[in-house]
């Protein structure tokens, strides 16, 4: 037996050696901060209409997920004609969705696969037992070697099983060929409590370029329950690329209300935290729903900083449109059935 033991051990040692070998991704730096260039609301082109619909997925898990999956569906089955004549589905006229925790995997596959998630989402994603496959990989002792390394978490054996099942290798590239929508999915910095969206208005704060970085990654940091799943960790790099946070929140005290004003302030004060890449070499992210469940704050950000390059006299993406619209997705399992009622009934009436 103990002869066995032995054998045993030195199989699981080497095991671990040869699996030992695997890093965490690495998110590559910016030489310079461009505020004209990468994945971000000033880089959009939004569709030409005279409505501007704003989705707000926010956290819950699979239900979550779900949830805002079924919302994805209602509005592609909903076509309204609008003032011009022109008959549109609702989903059409989305222009943003933000995504916390459970609802940033719905966004970010929406974001990369348009209406071909709708014949492929349920059976890849929401009818898999993921928590129990994920669970499963955990416990395989053949991927042991990765968890023993610091640098290559729990989360990041999470990652690498969404890209997998789900998002295919893809970065933010991919989401940056599609110019009409812009997906921001939400985590929160652990030491800070700060919340950190997956832009490129962000990223520069940290002197990284968001287009390298898998979706899977942004997923797997915004769902990351502490305890339950590692932190994801992002290189730090900020004070390398001449980065001040954007040009709207620079001025963002000279004409707008009390509280957009402070708000932008707090949003420039935080982006400017995660700038201090001396003292903060890495970033450790964990679930979204710490820092806004609802995925509210991230829209509040849009609308400052457009309000504020609108009383700068600098064009924004928004200044063709007549109606703006903005969408929360959150409550218990028998609000959301109203809601998705709700949701149909309002719309139908502003057109």
């Amino acid at each position: 037996m103990n002869r066995y033991l032995k054998r045993v051990s030195i199989a699981l040692m080497a095991l671990l050696t040869l699996a030992g070998c695997a890093t965490r991704p690495i998110n590559p730096p910016i030489a310079h901060a461009d505020p004209n260039t990468g994945y971000r609301y000033g880089t959009r082109e939004l569709k030409d209409n005279d409505t501007l619909v704003v989705l707000a997925f926010s956290g819950g898990g699979t239900r979550a997920a779900a949830f805002s999956y079924g919302v994805l569906e209602q509005l592609k089955d909903t076509e309204v004609i609008r003032q011009d004549g022109k008959k549109v589905r609702l989903l059409d006229t989305v222009g943003v969705i933000t995504g916390v925790s459970g609802g940033s995997f719905t966004a970010l596959a929406y974001g990369l696969y348009g209406d071909r998630l709708f014949a492929e989402y349920e059976q890849r994603f929401l009818k898999r037992n993921v928590q129990g496959e994920l669970i499963a990989r955990v416990l395989n002792p053949l991927r042991w070697g990765n968890l023993a390394f610091t640098e290559w978490g729990r989360s990041e054996l999470a990652a690498d099983f969404y890209d997998e099942i789900l998002f295919n290798g893809a970065t933010f590239a991919d989401l940056d060929r599609r110019k009409d929508l812009l997906v921001l999915a939400s985590a929160t910095d652990v030491s800070t409590g700060a919340r950190m969206d997956f832009g490129q208005e962000q990223f520069d704060a940290i002197c990284s370029d968001l287009n390298a970085v898998r979706l899977s990654r942004a997923a797997a940091a915004s769902s990351a329950v502490p305890v339950a799943l590692s932190p994801v960790t992002l290189n730090n790099y900020g004070g390398t690329c001449d980065y001040a946070p954007a040009i709207a929140m620079q001025i963002a005290s000279q004409g707008l209300d009390a509280r957009a004003a402070a708000r932008a302030k707090r949003q420039a004060d935080e982006w400017l935290a995660f700038a201090d890449g001396a003292n903060r070499p890495y970033i450790h992210l964990v679930d979204g729903g710490l820092a806004d469940n609802v995925g509210m704050r991230g829209v509040l950000t849009v609308l400052d900083i457009m309000e504020a390059r609108y009383v700068a006299g600098l064009p924004t993406p928004f200044d063709h449109l007549q109606r703006f619209v903005v969408m929360l997705m959150f409550g218990n399992h028998h609000q959301r059935f109203h809601y998705l009622q709700l949701l149909h009934k309002t719309l139908f009436k502003m057109f």
